[in-house]
C-alpha cells in the first residue's frame, strides 16, 4: 500500500494538480489512506489524518465520515489530539447531527479540569456549534467559569454565555448577577465582551432591562473615561480611544433608554460630549458618531440634540467617502418623520446626492428626497425630481415617476399645476408610471372643468410630437375624444397659438391605430376617440366609418368587437349616436381612500398614505400580500352601491311623522387575540338604513410592564366583500393598561356570506419586533346575517 502523505505534501500534490480531475483523483486516493488508518485505530496518526480531512473539507469535498473521529481525539487526554478533536467538530458537527450531543460529556469535563487551554477550545466549541439542549446542560459550568481569574478563560465564558443566550433565552437569569461584577473589570476583552452579553440580556429579557438600567450611570462612567482620558493606548485606532468598546457601550445606552425618560436623562450630556469631542477626520470616529446620532433618536433626549444629531448626518453626507453617504442618507430617512425641520435643512445637500453615479446612493436620496415634499416646498422639489427623471438611470425611473405622482396628488398647489406635473412625467418616463396613472389625470382633467380646453391642446401638442409613451397616448386620445370641439374653437390664452383641422385630428388618431408601438388599450382608446368625433365635429363622417369599419375583422378580440359595436351604432341606431357619444359625466371623490381601492384589492386593506406615517423603505417591499391567503372563488369585491332609503325614512318622509325604524340588537363582543399582555377585542355594529354594512371597532390593550410601540393592523378579507380601513388612533399602546388604540373596519358584504378576517399585527414590544399573522372566523352569526 502507497504510504500516506503528511499534510504539507497532501497541500502541495492538491495545488500542483494541472486539472480538476487530477485533483480530485489526488483526494480520493488520500481518503482512502485516511479511512484505512481510521480502522487500524492507530492512536499515535489519528489526529494527522483528522488534520488531512478537515483540508479536504474545506475544499469542499465530503468528509463526514470523519465526524466520530472527532469524538475520539475530543475525549484523549493528549492537548495535541484534543486540539484537531475540537477544530473538527466545529467544522464537521452542528445541530442537524445527533453525534454533536455525544461530546456534552466531554466539553463538561474538559471545562471543570482547571487546564485553560483545554477549557479555551471547549468553550470555543460551545459557542461555535453548541445547541440548545447543550446549552442546558452546560450553562451551570459556564456561570462558574465567569467567576474565574483569569482573563482568558473569563472573555471566551463570556462569549459561550452570549452564544447560551441567543439559543435558549430562558437562561437569562443564570448570567444575570456575574455581569454587574464583570463591568468593573479593566481587562479590555472581558469588559467588551461583557457589554455585549448585557447587550443580549436585554434585547431578549424585559427582567434583564430592568434590571440593568440601574447600571446606567456607571456605563456613563466608563464611556466618559473613554473620551476624555482613554481606557489604553493600544486599543485606540486612528487617535480614537477603543472606537469597538465605545460602539458597543452607545449600543446597550440606546436599548437602555428607549421609553425610559429617567435613563435618557442620565446619558444626555454625555452623548452632547461625545458628539461634539469625537474626530470625524477617520473612519473609526465616524463610527462612533454614527452610533451617537442613533442613540440620541432612539431615547428620550432633548430637541437640541436631536437637532445636533441630524446636523452630523448632515456633515456625513458631504463626506467623500460613498458609504458615509450612505449611511447618512438612509439615516435620515428613518428619521425624516420624527424630525422633519431638521432634516429639511439639509434638503439642497439631498438634491445633490440625486446625481450620484452610484445606483444606490441615488436610490436612497431619491426615497429621502420624496419624503421631504410638503406644501411649501413642493414646487422647488417637483422642478429638481423632473429634472432628475430626465436622467436617472432605467431601474429608478419608475419608482421616481410613482414617486412624483404621488406627491403632486398629496401636495399639489393648484390642478393646473397638477396637471402640468402629471404631463411632463408622462412624457419623460410614460412607460414607467403606475398602472392608475392615466385613470387618476382623465379624472382631474374631467374634474377641472376651466382647463379642458389648456388640457386638450397640451396634450395634442405632446402627442403630435411622440406617440411613443403609451399612457401619454392613451390620456391624449380619451381627451381629444371628449374635448375635441375646444380643440378646434380657437386659441388658448395659456397655450402657444397654433391652428387645428379636423383632417389633422384624425390623422393623428389613425396614426396612433397603425403605429406598431400602440398597445391594443391604446388603440382601444384611439378608435373610441375616432367614434366621440364624430359628434363632435361638423365635417362628414366618412372617414371614421371607414376607419371603425376596418377594425371590425382586427385580430385583436376587445378591439374587434368595439368596432363590431361602433359599426351597428352607426347603421342601425345613428339617431342615438349623439345620447350615447356624450361626455363622459365626473366620478365624485369624496373620499381618498377611493384612489386607493383598487390598490387596497391587491395589496390588503390599510391605513390611508394622508393619514399614516411614510415608510421609511419602498412599499413593495414591506406589505404581505394578505389576499392571496383569503382567496375566494364566490365572486369579486363589488363597489359600495348609493343607499337606498329604508321603508322606515319613506314613511317618515311620505308622512312627515316622527317616527324611526327598530334599533337592532347589539353584537357581542369578541376577542381575538392575547399575547404577553396584548389583546385585541372586536366589537361590532350594523347601521340600520345599510343592513349589508358591518362596522367593526378594533380595540388593542395593553395589560403588559413595557409599552408597545409602532403598532400596525392589517385586514383582508374574501374577493366577495369589501374592505376598508378607518386610520387608527395612534401606533404606541403604553404600559399597564394605559390609553388604547381602535380602528374601524368597514366591511361590505351584500351576499350575506359567512365573514372572515385575516388579521396581520406588526409592532415592538420589550425591545424585539413581532409579526403576528391569524384568521378569525368564529364571529358572531349576526356579523353577516
Amino acid at each position: 500500500m502507497v504510504p500516506s502523505l503528511k499534510l504539507q505534501d497532501l497541500i502541495e500534490e492538491i495545488r500542483g494538480a494541472k486539472t480538476q480531475a487530477q485533483e480530485r483523483e489526488v483526494i480520493q486516493k488520500e481518503c482512502a489512506q485516511i479511512r484505512a488508518s481510521f480502522r487500524d485505530g492507530d492512536p499515535l496518526q489519528r489526529h494527522r489524518q483528522l488534520a488531512k480531512l478537515l483540508y479536504v473539507h474545506m475544499l469542499g469535498y465530503p468528509a463526514h465520515f470523519g465526524q466520530m473521529e472527532c469524538l475520539k481525539l475530543i475525549a484523549s487526554p493528549r492537548f495535541t489530539d484534543k486540539r484537531v478533536g475540537y477544530l473538527g467538530a466545529m467544522l464537521l458537527l452542528d445541530e442537524r447531527h445527533d453525534a454533536h450531543l455525544l461530546i456534552t460529556n466531554s466539553i463538561k469535563n474538559d471545562l471543570s479540569q482547571g487546564i485553560q487551554p483545554v477549557q479555551g477550545l471547549a468553550l470555543c466549541t460551545l459557542s461555535t456549534m453548541g445547541s440548545a439542549e447543550m446549552c442546558r446542560d452546560l450553562a451551570t459550568e459556564v456561570e462558574k467559569l465567569l467567576q474565574q481569574p483569569s482573563p482568558y478563560v473569563r472573555k471566551k465564558a463570556i462569549l459561550a454565555a452570549v452564544h447560551m443566550i441567543r439559543k435558549d433565552p430562558e437562561l437569562s437569569n443564570i448570567f444575570l448577577p456575574p455581569c454587574t461584577k464583570l463591568l468593573r473589570e479593566r481587562h479590555h476583552g472581558t469588559l467588551l465582551g461583557t457589554i455585549t452579553l448585557i447587550t443580549e440580556l436585554c434585547e431578549r429579557n424585559p427582567a434583564a432591562l430592568r434590571h440593568f438600567r440601574k447600571v446606567v450611570p456607571q456605563l456613563v462612567q466608563i464611556l466618559r473615561t473613554l473620551v476624555t482620558t482613554g481606557y489604553s493606548t493600544e486599543h485606540s485606532i486612528s487617535g480614537v480611544s477603543d472606537p469597538f468598546l465605545q460602539v458597543q457601550i452607545l449600543r446597550l445606552l440606546r436599548i437602555l433608554g428607549r421609553n425610559h425618560e429617567e435613563s435618557s436623562e442620565t446619558m444626555n450630556d454625555l452623548l452632547a460630549q461625545v458628539a461634539t469631542n469625537t474626530d470625524t477626520s477617520r473612519n473609526a470616529g465616524n463610527a462612533v458618531l454614527l452610533e451617537t446620532v442613533l442613540t440620541i433618536m432612539a431615547i428620550h433626549s432633548a430637541a437640541g440634540l436631536r437637532v445636533l444629531a441630524v446636523n452630523i448626518l448632515g456633515r456625513f453626507l458631504l463626506n467623500n467617502d460613498k458609504n458615509i453617504r450612505y449611511v447618512a442618507l438612509t439615516s435620515l430617512l428613518q428619521l425624516v418623520q420624527s424630525d422633519h425641520s431638521a432634516v429639511q435643512r439639509h434638503r439642497s445637500t439631498v438634491v445633490e446626492c440625486l446625481q450620484e453615479k452610484d445606483a444606490s446612493l441615488s436610490r436612497r436620496a431619491l426615497e429621502l428626497s420624496l419624503a421631504l415634499v410638503n406644501s411649501s416646498n413642493v414646487r422647488a422639489m417637483m422642478q429638481e425630481l423632473q429634472a432628475f427623471l430626465e436622467s436617472c438611470p432605467p431601474d429608478l425611473r419608475a419608482d421616481c415617476a410613482s414617486g412624483i405622482l404621488l406627491a403632486a396628488e398629496r401636495f399639489a398647489p393648484s390642478k393646473r399645476w397638477h396637471i402640468d406635473t402629471i404631463l411632463h412625467v408622462l412624457t419623460t418616463a410614460g412607460t414607467h408610471v403606475r398602472d392608475d396613472a392615466v385613470a387618476n389625470l382623465t379624472q382631474l382633467i374631467g374634474e377641472a372643468e376651466e382647463l379642458h380646453t389648456y388640457s386638450v391642446r397640451r396634450l395634442y401638442s405632446a402627442l403630435a410630437e411622440d406617440i411613443s409613451q403609451q399612457p401619454l397616448v392613451q390620456v391624449a386620445a380619451w381627451c381629444i375624444g371628449e374635448y375635441g370641439d375646444l380643440l378646434l374653437e380657437g386659441n388658448c390664452e395659456e397655450t402657444e397659438p397654433f391652428q387645428v383641422e379636423e383632417e389633422d385630428v384624425l390623422a393623428l388618431l389613425e396614426k396612433v391605430l397603425q403605429s406598431h408601438m400602440s398597445l391594443p388599450a391604446t388603440r382601444g382608446y384611439a378608435i373610441t376617440a375616432l367614434m366621440k368625433l364624430s359628434t363632435r365635429l361638423q365635417g362628414d363622417n366618412n372617414r371614421i366609418r371607414q376607419v371603425v369599419s376596418i377594425y371590425g375583422s382586427c385580430m385583436d378580440i376587445e378591439l374587434q368587437q368595439r368596432a363590431v359595436e361602433y359599426n351597428v351604432l352607426f347603421q342601425k341606431y345613428d339617431h342615438m349616436r349623439a345620447a350615447v357619444l356624450e361626455k363622459m359625466p365626473l366620478v365624485e371623490r369624496s373620499d381618498p381612500q377611493v384612489n386607493e381601492e383598487g390598490k387596497e384589492k391587491q395589496t390588503g386593506a390599510q391605513p390611508l398614505e394622508a393619514t399614516a406615517p411614510v415608510p421609511t423603505q419602498p412599499q413593495a417591499t414591506k406589505l404581505l400580500d394578505l389576499l392571496d391567503l383569503l382567496d375566494d372563488t364566490s365572486g369579486h369585491a363589488q363597489r359600495l352601491p348609493p343607499l337606498d332609503p329604508s321603508p322606515g325614512e319613506a314613511l317618515i318622509n311620505l308622512l312627515d311623522l316622527p317616527c324611526a325604524p327598530p334599533t337592532p340588537a347589539p353584537i357581542p363582543s369578541v376577542r381575538v387575540f392575547e399575547r404577553k399582555g396584548l389583546q385585541l377585542d372586536l366589537s361590532f355594529m350594523r347601521p340600520s338604513e345599510t343592513p349589508a354594512l358591518l362596522l367593526v371597532t378594533a380595540t388593542t390593550t395593553n395589560s403588559s410592564e413595557e409599552a408597545v410601540t409602532h403598532f400596525v393592523c392589517q385586514a383582508a378579507v374574501p374577493k366577495s366583500f369589501q374592505l376598508q380601513l378607518q386610520a387608527p388612533s395612534g401606533n404606541t399602546i403604553p404600559a399597564q393598561g394605559g390609553p388604547p388604540i381602535t380602528q374601524v373596519f368597514r366591511i361590505l358584504n351584500p351576499n350575506k356570506a359567512p365573514l372572515r378576517l385575516k388579521l396581520r399585527l406588526t409592532y415592538n414590544h420589550s425591545g424585539q419586533p413581532v409579526q403576528e399573522i391569524f384568521e378569525v372566523d368564529n364571529l358572531p352569526v349576526e356579523t353577516w346575517q
